[in-house]
């Protein structure tokens, strides 16, 4: 399993790497991750016309697309497609930020999942 994570490098630049989730339980049927640090959950309703100007993350947190994708442009200029099923970690809370708009129209529900 892996994890978009958007960041910001000391430049106030964003760029995308992949985070790989390290399994630390196995049961037969399933493998558990340690517990990551979390602080609430904010649901998210997002319409499908949406294309937003260059800002940074609110907060560090998790997002979890439910039903549809977004696209998103890191200042670097890499455009990642994110996908419903999909979580990635934008850290990106200085700087110029990133691109966000709709896939297809679709309006998106998602959740989020603060880490400061």
């Amino acid at each position: 399993m892996h994890i978009h994570n958007l960041y910001a490098d000391d430049n106030g630049e964003s760029h995308f790497r992949d985070i790989e989730i390290e399994w630390a339980e196995d049961r037969g049927y399933s493998q558990l991750s340690k517990k990551m640090p979390a602080n609430g959950i904010i649901f998210r309703r997002t319409i499908g016309e949406y294309d937003l100007d260059w800002h940074p993350a609110p907060r560090r947190q998790y997002i979890v697309n439910l039903d549809a994708a977004v696209k998103i442009t890191a200042s670097d200029g890499e455009e990642r497609t994110i996908k419903a099923g999909e979580i990635f970690l934008v850290e990106d809370v200085h700087g110029k930020g990133h691109l966000s708009a709709s896939v297809d129209g679709k309006e998106r529900h998602s959740l989020f999942i603060p880490v400061e």
